[in-house]
């Protein structure tokens, strides 16, 4: 099976020859194009953006990390060159560099990781290798971030892309959710109830930036990932009276709801609204304070999709991402991380077929490594995550070979104020075991 990019590839040259492609159908034709041509572009015109793919149309905030310009070699180099001069400044490194590849990661990336995973496990696959020098994650700037706070003050963290950054993670930040918390503090009040309960616990997805896990560290809050978010709302709730969890949506209610929270319960914080578009008497009835946050991937399934698939495929199994809209979640047979989208193929003994709602260069793995089962993506259309999709063989093949020069590019730190109280909210959710 071909990659996604070969897939895009494909796509693009058919429709430029043809005025319409028979193999599918891509969210925009830039997609073909090397990262380096958005990076020009921005630069051009003064104002960031996430890039083609699925976060196109959201509005990148002003300080958006911009990269600068790519080394022209790296720019014209073919891809047999390009693998060539990463597996020998692999092989010079050897235990001095660790790659880190995320699922979402494009597969010619992908082939070059020491670890492949979620967020919190390849930032955690870097601490077994304590006497790595540099850390190179292919993910995007939240994650840097992370593995940068759990690693030694000794080694260096790397994005090979320094635009890899999250359009959900940029959905709220350190000032919005700041005045967020003032506002509900004067409404609540600091005094605990009866049962010791603080009036909100603020909850953070790992999909977010370590200001914003360090907020959480300071005010007696918590980190989750999709894989916990059950224990840690649980953990929340033992705590506090009610929730403020940010910045997914969707993630927060899909939880919530799970563990038995009315939807009358959830109101939905708006930062761009007076008091987050709510009145008193809603907050103060709240238990999940949801911020209008959401991924764009997730975003884009929807139920028509998984009627489609069933009309199509009788008996398929659906499963989808917890980012996913609440009426997507309900109407599949099964909804997780993509840890645990990856285990329920693997655990399935007889030929299956599977559609799955995340991002498409995961979803197109899991059928290559499982062709023993029919597997493919709810959307039709090829729409990648944009910001992952940033990270692109010539960006791995200039930061390792600046290493190798003993050079260190596009080292993502973390302020020592800052990350204190980041490790703090992340080793709370370490420590929260299910009930």
């Amino acid at each position: 099976m071909s990659s996604v990019n070969t897939a895009i590839q494909l796509i693009t040259r058919e429709e430029a020859e043809n005025g319409r492609s028979a193999a599918g159908a891509t969210c925009s034709p830039a997609l073909a194009q090397g990262p380096w041509e958005y990076d020009l572009a921005e630069a051009a015109a003064g104002i960031p953006a996430y890039g083609p793919g699925a976060s196109s149309s959201d509005a990148a905030p002003k300080a958006t990390p911009r990269q600068g310009q790519l080394p022209e070699e790296y720019k014209l180099a073919s891809d047999a060159e390009l693998d060539a001069r990463i597996r020998a400044a692999k092989a010079t490194l050897g235990d001095r560099a660790v790659i880190l590849g995320h699922f979402y990661q494009r597969d010619e990336v992908v082939q070059y990781a020491d670890f492949v995973g979620d967020s919190f496990q390849l930032a955690n696959a870097a601490l077994t290798k304590p006497n790595a020098e540099a850390i190179i994650f292919c993910g995007v700037h939240f994650m840097a971030e992370t593995a940068d706070i759990l690693s030694s003050s000794e080694q260096s963290v790397i994005l090979p892309n320094l635009a890899a950054g999250c359009s959900m993670a940029d959905m709220a930040d350190e000032d919005s959710v700041e005045e967020c918390w003032e506002q509900l503090e004067e409404l609540f009040g600091s005094a605990p109830d009866s049962e010791g309960r603080a009036p909100v616990i603020p909850v953070t997805y790992m999909n977010s930036s370590a200001a914003l896990k360090a907020f959480c560290g300071r005010n007696g809050g918590i980190v989750c990932t999709s894989s916990n978010a059950k224990t840690v709302l649980e953990w929340a709730f033992e705590r506090g009276q009610r929730v403020l969890f940010f910045p997914d949506q969707h993630l927060g209610r899909n939880t919530a709801k799970a563990l038995g929270v009315p939807l009358e319960q959830m109101p939905m914080w708006n930062p761009r609204k007076e008091f987050g578009g709510n009145d008193e008497q809603t907050l103060l009835d709240s238990r999940v304070i949801l911020w209008h946050g959401f991924c764009s991937v997730h975003k884009r399934f929807n139920v028509a999709q998984i009627e489609k698939a069933r009309a199509d495929f009788p008996g398929v199994n659906v499963i989808v991402h917890p980012e996913c809209p609440m009426e997507v979640v309900d109407a599949a047979d099964g909804a997780g991380s993509t840890d645990f989208i990856k285990k329920a193929i693997a655990a399935a003994t007889e030929p299956t077929t599977f559609a799955v709602g995340t991002e498409i260069n995961m979803v197109n793995r899991l059928a290559a490594e499982n062709p023993q089962h029919t597997i493919f993506c709810l959307d039709p259309v090829i729409c990648p995550c944009s910001t992952m999709y940033r990270i692109h063989p010539g960006y791995l093949a200039w930061v390792l070979e600046e290493l190798v020069e003993g050079r260190v590019a596009n080292r993502i730190t973390v302020d020592e104020s800052v990350k204190d109280n980041a490790k703090i909210a992340l080793e709370r959710m370490l420590a929260a075991k299910p009930l």
